[in-house]
């Protein structure tokens, strides 16, 4: 594992791309091999995976989008949903002259990925979901007397809130748990720096319509299930050992991954240890371990039947 200090945010490529109806802002990384199109969670951007896309160091090329009412893609009064988003990402994905490509995707970005590969299969060659894709039927408990769906209130809560310039915004997560310090790195400070816009104060980008619209199908299990029971592809299930912060329970714990394997039997479960629902994906450990994953499924023959179940 590299130091901490060799991380740096290198220059990637911006751009739009036509949705379903909207215009949405990306980020592209390029690289060899298979392609990897990258969907972030419910108030994040693409820069979610901008330590996995490096960490790649061009083994495969990434491309991330802002989804519609997130960062700088456009934010209409509706439609929203995780149907919606799958159709969005899908004439993107044509748009850019994308195949058949590992999909991977963070919170609800992987249930957004699973309906992707329910509507459009020709699309999807493989599945990597990072800390998403299921729902228990019970709220998860991340500490005592607040539940996810405590903490999601108050996400959608911040999202009204106001700073007086992007480092106070910086300032204000370096004073919370959910990135410890020893997972401060660039990466973090560089999404954080793009989840905020406009003349100072800064704001959130991500519009709270769009976020309660999808809070609003987030738990639709029926949906769910039937989306995970038509995978077909490779799968991988990556979950962070702790839950919001560290310490927490896990949003997903051993209990729900064994209920996901009843849905997607050839499922292959990875936890990692030392890994919040945040750090998963912007930590060093977790960035660098899911660039070797994605890597590794990139060089598995196209041809090749789903790999059977594998805990690590």
């Amino acid at each position: 594992m590299l130091p901490k200090e060799s991380i740096k945010v290198t220059r990637h490529a911006l751009g739009r791309v036509s949705g379903d109806a909207v215009e949405l802002a990306f980020g592209y990384w390029p690289g060899r091999g298979a392609p990897v199109v990258a969907l972030h969670g419910l108030t994040a951007s693409h820069l979610n995976f901008i330590g996995i896309a490096e960490r790649l160091a061009g083994r495969c090329a990434l491309f991330a989008v802002d989804l519609r009412g997130r960062g700088d893609s456009d934010k209409p009064e509706g439609p929203y949903g995780i149907a919606q988003h799958a159709r969005d990402v899908a004439v993107a994905m044509r748009a850019m002259g994308l195949g058949p490509s590992i999909v991977t995707g963070h919170s609800m970005g992987a249930f957004v990925a699973t309906a992707l590969a329910a509507q459009e299969p020709s699309l999807v060659s493989a599945l990597v979901l990072i800390d998403g894709g299921d729902v228990p039927d019970a709220p998860v408990t991340n500490s005592p007397g607040q539940d996810a769906h405590a903490a999601l209130a108050q996400r959608v809560a911040q999202l009204r809130q106001t700073y007086p310039s992007r480092q106070a915004y910086r300032e204000f997560w370096r004073t919370q748990p959910h990135f410890p310090p020893a997972e401060w790195n660039p990466w973090v400070e560089a999404f954080l720096d793009y989840e905020v816009g406009g003349d100072l104060p800064v704001q959130p980008k991500a519009s709270e319509a769009a976020v309660r619209a999808d809070l609003g199908e987030a738990y639709q299990r029926a949906a769910i299930t039937e989306r995970l029971k038509s995978i077909r592809v490779p799968t991988l299930f990556l979950r962070a050992e702790s839950g919001l912060t560290p310490g927490q329970a896990p949003l997903f714990p051993d209990k729900l991954a064994t209920e996901f394997r009843s849905y997607v039997p050839h499922v292959e479960d990875h936890k990692f240890a030392g890994t919040t629902h945040y750090t998963i994906a912007l930590g060093e450990r977790g960035a660098t371990r899911i660039a070797d994953l994605i890597s590794e499924l990139a060089s598995r023959p196209l041809a090749s039947s789903p790999r059977s179940p594998a805990t690590a």
